[in-house]
């Protein structure tokens, strides 16, 4: 018994212990911020260094691939150089490559910039969820997936709202510029507060093989995942090649791992059922938290007409209903409420918010969308935090920095695929809805003749010559025809996702939950 305290006491406690979990968690919000914060401002940034629409997508395009590779070894770089050490450097690393994103007046170097920015910021996301988890004791792992969680919300909510004011008010460079005094604050405080794993051991050889097979396999699936849709998939040879690759890739990297002494990344781990279930719904979040995010601002500036950062602020009251239902769902966890009864709640909510976004039409306003939100928000922090919790139940040190890092890749790879699989399912509609709606658009309907020679007339009064006023009519028959494609198409996105969350039920109820007792901490946390 007296063992057990003395190891509670190593957890940082009073103001030591908030302003690390602060720190860590502003740098968490800071690099998922920035995941999403370029995406409003690339028309002015392609416009401000001669870059094509297809170019200037390697800026976010090459911050996604770098993060997503990064984030799965930071449990092997955290111990190899010493997690204070490696934090340290990595908001260093990110706080750097922000200047020079800023300060870069063509696209390559812009592009590289952001490729070192998402190694930085690769390495901030998962080493502040360890320092997080590793400041409460076991029983309290609920309360700290909550703080982490809030983070993992509010960043990709808040940076397109960020982007679009900067980018509205100021330049697009001072998207990258803001991050510089709060990257260096973090580094002093990360210097200052931020210990080394306790436990922690330096690997006695380093997996290069392992490392090369995991950027090449993570590195080529996260490409095909961001540039199929430009690329019209399986028609381009680029996509097939690195479809390809990621295959061979990852079967090399999966043999690598399963037979070395000394992995870069623990896949044993995944003999774990609950991590394997919690990892699939950590895909399904990444699909929900990114897709939704991506495709209501698409939505409501195409079909509705709002500008960017109308959409932006908008977001922000579910992010912060996502922020109030965390700490509750916290509690509600410490006090013994199966956790599983929790998430499935949320994917109800969530399931009932895109359902009622699939009813949207011409004449929907901000009023309608409020309630859906509200769910949204809720629904999402019903389900980031007891999965999250259930996923790393019984792993400590090691283990658990390893899940973390696989969880915070999986998920972020979930975002990619939902964004693919929304993009490619509203093309598809797009080209169904447009063969059906034009057989209705013809001089043989009463009621397109009828609008036409409305139109016609409304420009022959204002003094347009007849054959002027017919081709105006037409192009207004074509973007009302346009509006109406985009609504019915954004639609059956909505109903198809909100289809698709149902199926985390099943997974849900086949995670192992047993109501345990107080868990003594442990060392190495």
């Amino acid at each position: 018994m007296g063992g057990t305290i003395q190891l509670q006491n190593q957890y940082p406690t009073g103001f030591e212990k908030w302003i690390l979990i602060l720190t860590a968690i502003s740098c968490a919000v800071l690099e998922l911020i920035d995941a999403t914060i370029v995406n409003v401002s690339l028309r002015e940034i392609s416009g401000s260094i001669g870059a094509t629409t297809v170019e200037i997508a390697w800026v976010t395009t090459s911050y996604a691939i770098s993060n997503v590779i990064i984030i799965p070894l930071t449990s092997m770089l955290s111990d190899l150089f010493g997690r204070k050490n490696y934090f340290t450097a990595s908001v260093l690393i990110f706080t750097f490559a922000s200047l020079m994103c800023g300060l870069s007046h063509d696209l390559w170097t812009l592009v590289f910039w952001r490729f070192v920015q998402g190694l930085g910021g690769g390495g901030l996301l998962s080493t502040a969820q360890t320092i997080i988890i590793g400041a409460f004791p076991p029983e309290k792992i609920g309360t700290a997936s909550a703080i982490f969680g809030m983070g993992i919300i509010l960043g990709p909510t808040f940076g397109p709202t960020l982007g679009g004011y900067i980018t509205d008010n100021f330049s697009w460079h001072w998207i990258f510029f803001v991050n510089i005094p709060i990257g260096i604050t973090a580094a002093i405080l990360s210097w200052t507060y931020v210990t080394d794993r306790i436990g922690a051991v330096k690997p006695k050889e380093i997996d290069w093989w392992g490392i090369i097979f995991l950027v090449v396999s993570v590195g080529s699936l996260q490409y095909v995942l961001e540039e199929g849709t430009a690329d019209d998939w399986f028609e381009s040879r680029e996509i097939i090649f690195f479809s390809i690759t990621f295959v061979v890739g990852l079967i090399a990297f999966i043999y690598q791992e399963l037979t070395t002494d000394h992995p870069a990344v623990n896949i044993r781990l995944y003999k774990s059922f609950n991590l394997a279930m919690g990892s699939l719904m950590n895909l399904m979040l990444g699909m929900m938290l990114f897709g939704t995010v991506f495709i209501f601002p698409l939505f409501a500036q195409i079909s509705l007409g709002w500008t960017a950062t109308e959409t932006g602020v908008f977001m922000i009251p579910s992010a912060l209903c996502s922020a109030i239902a965390m700490p509750t769902v916290a509690r509600l966890m410490a006090k013994g409420v199966n956790p599983k009864g929790i998430i499935i709640s949320g994917i109800l909510m969530t399931f009932i918010f895109l359902i009622m976004m699939s009813f949207s039409s011409p004449d929907s306003s901000e009023k309608n969308f409020y309630f859906p939100f509200v769910l949204r928000g809720i629904g999402m922090g019903f389900m980031m935090s007891p999965i999250i919790s259930l996923a790393v139940a019984g792993l400590r040190g090691k283990d658990l920095a390893q899940a973390v890092g696989l969880a915070n890749m999986i998920r972020q790879l979930g975002g990619a695929v939902g964004i693919a699989f929304i993009n490619l399912y509203i093309t598809h509609q797009n080209a169904l809805i447009k063969g059906s709606m034009l057989g209705y658009v013809s001089e043989f309907s009463n009621a397109s003749a009828e609008r036409i020679s409305a139109f016609t007339q409304n420009f022959l009064s204002m003094g347009y010559s007849q054959g002027d006023a017919e081709s105006l009519a037409y192009k207004m028959m074509d973007g009302i025809l346009f509006k109406q494609l985009a609504i019915a198409s954004y639609d059956k996105g909505f109903f198809m996702v909100g289809l698709s969350i149902l199926v985390g039920i099943p997974i849900v109820l086949l995670i192992r939950y047993k109501k345990a007792e107080k868990i003594a901490a442990v060392a190495d946390h």
